[in-house]
């Protein structure tokens, strides 16, 4: 009675009764112990139950649709295209050899990233359930692989949430002239700088003591910041306000959420293009390193920034795919997006360089300009005998007639995260004319990078709950949505504390990192080995129309397992003898960027004490270098450098017992 969707005399169209979901082809005896009920729908014209081949097309009965597919690709971007491609791709591109990084890049991007989305995109589809409901459908034992999904959706919207209450505060402070994190604060006696913001920087003391107010260490929590609390509560009701009702809400939200940033990260790059040092900037990250691709540590970090800037397995890219209709072509829709994924990765890192290439130039100037007044000053020379022309000159005729003499500091050091954000990028807009249009704009950019990034791991955190039938189900959807985000406002106070800032590093580094790569790689297994794939090939074939050619059958058999099991044996190998640590702001610990002196020694043995001199001799240097050669200078560091930038000079970061380094979205 039925054809290849499904043989068998036994065979009708059925529907699961409570989820009013797709119908499936599959034999009355296997539905009267799964508690389903038939439909007595059929074909009118073959009286066979609904077919492709009929002309009848096969929907979801009253489960949620997109409105068109514009909303479903751009909710997907959206949620794939987070703040570690702003605030961690560049750093990892100037770190592991600049343009040399692409290559595992882009390899792995195609091996390990494209395949698993379009799995999920795929399963999400066919099943018509969200993560949840799609593992407990493939195999009942499979249910902890969806609620350990939703743990995860669950634990990284807490704190990504309060990143983007520090994103608010940011933005609300930026309208003003000047930016109130552009200069020190008066001391209690107005008679110089705040002690603490004089010993380290503006930006510094702004985001160590005026946004966080951070304690010297997690067990001192410090209070509630009711400043931040204002800015936490004021996230969740504009993520509740866009969540209210699905994806009727969340659909219409895209439209300026994943497509705002694009155009903001347009007009800084036409803007910091124009600037000075931009190009050095641009030059600096892309300039190829081929030595670090035989470093594995590169293919490690490669392979865990294409999984991670993919949201895979949060379960929010599952439920978003259930929404479309089952023909929808799902393998060229994880092509699209793993191709705007990657990018945006390049195009952020470009933008941020050409800006951080101008701040490193403006320090470079600002620090030259010094060192000529301490030059003249420290060997008696006439007014007007150094300058910006013959500087690089008189430093090497300065070196070879007193070596090993002269000292020098660095302008920018390799950083990522909340370091790159609201320290390096924040002290370069100071330096930018207008700077606070600028300001508005990187912050607004921020902020809807990290709401669309919240759709996909809010709806992670929903959809099961609603499959768990943990509320009533007599409560709407907008009561349901309220009471999770009330609750979830509740538990994140925990990082609007003076200790926040550790907590978050904490959550950030062991809740988004081998939890989702042990749930990718039973996602992998069971869809491939469990549900079948060759029935996973016919799935595709009725929804795509053609089978998946050989690239997916290797990648989703071997490849794709094979990569993800080899990045979590390297990343247990690499943290198992490491020291574990978090970085901690101690204000009553001073270290300045200046030694305490500087002796110059002449051939006839005679000693002469300058004061302390701080000479620049390079635009750049790699996070991790000890000494960077230029020329014979030598650069002198100091105990518990970082390389946070220049944070440290107000207060050193402690080594305490925390975590390996996190990994951004």
């Amino acid at each position: 009675m039925c054809d290849s969707a499904g043989r068998g005399t036994s065979c009708r169209f059925f529907a699961a009764p409570h989820l009013s979901d797709v119908s499936f082809l599959i034999s009355e005896k296997t539905l009267a112990w799964r508690g389903l009920r038939w439909s007595p729908s059929s074909c009118p014209s073959c009286r066979q139950p609904r077919h492709r081949h009929c002309g009848v097309v096969w929907e979801a009965g009253d489960r949620p649709k997109w409105d068109n597919k514009a909303q479903y690709m751009l909710t997907c971007v959206g949620f794939c295209v987070g703040l570690g491609n702003v605030w961690r791709f560049p750093y990892l591109c100037q770190s592991h050899g600049g343009g040399a990084f692409m290559i595992p890049f882009l390899i792995l991007l195609v091996l390990e990233g494209i395949p698993l989305l379009h799995l999920e995109f795929a399963i999400g589809q066919r099943l018509r359930k969200g993560s949840l409901g799609v593992w407990r459908s493939i195999n009942p034992h499979m249910l902890g692989v969806g609620l350990a999904s939703m743990c995860v959706s669950l634990l990284i919207s807490l704190y990504y949430n309060t990143i983007l209450a520090w994103v608010m505060w940011y933005f609300f402070n930026s309208f003003q002239e000047p930016l109130p994190w552009s200069q020190c604060p008066m001391n209690g006696n107005r008679t110089g700088p705040a002690s603490e913001c004089g010993r380290s920087s503006p930006v510094d003391y702004f985001w160590y003591r005026q946004t966080l107010n951070t304690t010297a260490a997690i067990e001192e929590t410090g209070g509630v910041q009711w400043w931040m609390v204002m800015c936490l509560v004021s996230a969740w009701a504009v993520l509740y306000i866009c969540c209210i009702r699905g994806i009727e809400t969340t659909g219409k939200a895209v439209y300026v959420t994943s497509t705002l940033p694009y155009l903001v990260l347009t007009i800084f790059l036409i803007r910091g293009l124009t600037l000075k040092g931009s190009v050095e900037g641009l030059k600096f990250l892309f300039t190829p390193n081929m030595e670090e691709l035989a470093n594995p540590i590169t293919w490690l970090d490669a392979g865990a920034q294409v999984f991670y800037s993919f949201s895979l397995a949060f379960g929010g890219l599952i439920s978003f795919s259930s929404y479309n209709s089952v023909y929808n072509n799902c393998e060229q829709d994880a092509v699209i997006i793993s191709i705007i994924n990657a990018f945006t990765s390049v195009y952020a890192a470009s933008v941020i360089y050409t800006i951080i290439g101008f701040r490193a130039m403006e320090r470079f100037d600002d620090c030259m300009s010094g060192n000529i007044v301490m030059l003249l000053n420290a060997f008696d020379l006439p007014e007007g005998n150094i300058t910006e022309g013959n500087y690089d000159q008189t430093l090497q005729i300065l070196n070879s007639t007193h070596p090993n003499s002269i000292q020098r500091c660095f302008v920018l050091q390799g950083v990522e995260g909340t370091g790159l954000a609201f320290i390096v990028f924040t002290e370069a807009i100071t330096k930018m004319p207008l700077s606070p249009l600028w300001s508005v704009l990187f912050f607004i950019m921020l902020f809807c990078l990290g709401l669309s990034s919240m759709f996909g791991n809010i709806e992670g955190v929903l959809v099961p709950l609603q499959d768990l039938q943990v509320f009533p189900k007599s409560w709407p959807k907008e009561v349901i949505t309220g009471v999770t985000c009330l609750l979830c406002c509740a538990v994140a106070l925990i990082f609007v504390q003076g200790s926040g800032n550790y907590w978050l590093a904490l959550f950030d580094t062991f809740a988004g990192s081998v939890p989702l790569l042990i749930i990718a790689f039973c996602e992998m297994i069971g869809v491939v080995y469990i549900y079948g794939i060759d029935r996973f090939n016919e799935d595709l074939r009725f929804m795509v129309g053609h089978k998946p050619n050989l690239f997916w059958q290797i990648t989703w058999r071997v490849v794709s397992p094979l990569i993800m099991l080899l990045i979590f044996i390297f990343y247990f190998a690499t943290i198992v003898n490491k020291d574990i640590f978090y970085k901690a702001w101690d204000p009553s610990s001073v270290r300045d960027a200046a030694c305490s002196g500087l002796n110059v020694h002449f051939k006839n043995g005679g000693v002469f004490t300058a004061p302390p001199l701080h000479l620049a001799a390079g635009l750049l240097s790699h996070p991790g270098d000890e000494a960077v050669p230029g020329m014979d200078l030598r650069h002198h560091l100091h105990p518990g450098r970082h390389s946070q930038p220049h944070g440290a000079r107000g207060g050193h970061f402690h080594s305490h017992s925390a975590a390996p380094r996190s990994r951004w979205r």
